[in-house]
């Protein structure tokens, strides 16, 4: 018997059982009598909530600073992005990322609100925080997406500061690479990759964000799924958040955010809309999905939370009820349909 399925029918038994990464079980009503009344605790107890992709309890816990100070979920998952844009040490965000094949930093960045508006920034070049520029792109202009030259030059009239975002580390790695002169797709790149973010403030409003510096010596002009939304992701307020890291053609395949929000909305805890997903991409006709790799989070209306992946190391980060842990997931489908 497979793990999994082991797993599922041990569940039947157990009410209190935990599955991958959903946790449940932090989200169980609990009731207590007081005062010969019965009291049922609700939800929104747990709230507020943050998860991220990866290992990034800086910007969880910067995020959940925002939370806890009465922010938005808006400006939790800005400010939790930005501070891994800003680390120079993440080699896949921001300053300090990997660059193209010619040598040039270039970001892409999105984010969405509890009202379903959203912006996106493309091709982003000399700007660290790209994920602010594609929120000043949601609330300060009519458009959802700005690419290139034309987001760099609004950037920089909205007081964005340009800055050379090609730091010694990554042009180093890139002159290495050159000597080579092969790329393909790297599964888990130093175990890092897109950063995506969802949260859910007091009020139980979800907003979500990601950004990337992309595949590491792509072709020039590449763009991947993290500001597509949809694919990189989506919000419903109604129905919970997804994000997705990896190899940003295969979400776009498949539209893979949205498809986990609408799985969801159909009944899906969110474990489960996270691994139907990764099976639509691994199931694909000619799929070479032990080549790459692709890991999806989602959180829905309950605070209910699940992670999934094609092959292992995928890990996200969680923060609720005070605790900021790195969650690595056991369940992924290479290990559970070999």
């Amino acid at each position: 018997m497979k793990r999994r399925n082991f797993i599922k029918n041990a569940a039947l038994t157990s009410a209190g059982l935990v599955i991958g990464n959903s946790l449940t079980s932090c989200n169980n009503s609990e009731s207590k009598e007081e005062n010969n009344e019965t009291i049922v605790s609700t939800d929104e107890e747990k709230l507020p909530l943050v998860i991220a992709t990866w290992h990034v309890k800086n910007a969880t816990a910067r995020a959940m600073e925002i939370l806890q100070s009465g922010g938005t979920s808006l400006d939790a998952v800005e400010q939790g992005c930005m501070v891994e844009e800003a680390d120079i040490k993440n080699s896949s965000v921001g300053k300090g990322g990997l660059p193209d094949r010619d040598g040039n930093v270039t970001l892409d960045a999105c984010i969405m609100d509890k009202h379903g508006n959203c912006g996106s920034v493309i091709y982003l070049q000399s700007i660290t925080h790209a994920v602010s520029v594609a929120r000043k792109v949601m609330e300060d202009t009519p458009h959802v997406m700005l690419a290139g030259e034309g987001a760099k030059q609004f950037a920089i009239s909205q007081g964005f500061k340009e800055e050379d975002l090609l730091t010694e580390t990554s042009k180093k790695a890139w002159e290495d690479w050159k000597i080579k002169s092969e790329y393909k797709p790297i599964i888990n790149i130093e175990n890092h990759d897109t950063i995506g973010m969802l949260a859910i403030d007091k009020n139980g409003d979800i907003a979500g964000a990601c950004t990337t510096s992309g595949l590491a010596y792509k072709m020039q002009g590449r763009v991947g799924d993290s500001p597509i939304i949809g694919s990189g992701l989506f919000i419903d307020n109604d129905i919970g958040g997804c994000v997705a890291t990896g190899l940003g053609e295969e979400v776009v395949k498949t539209v893979g955010s949205f498809l986990v929000v609408e799985l969801m909305r159909q009944g899906k805890s969110p474990q489960e809309a996270c691994e139907e997903a990764i099976s639509r991409i691994v199931n694909k006709p000619n799929s070479n999905y032990k080549d790459f790799q692709v890991g999806y989070i989602a959180v829905n209306k309950k605070g209910e939370t699940g992670s999934y992946s094609i092959h292992q190391w995928f890990s996200m980060t969680k923060f609720q009820d005070g605790i900021n842990e790195q969650i690595q997931s056991d369940f992924y489908y290479e290990a559970e349909n070999s």
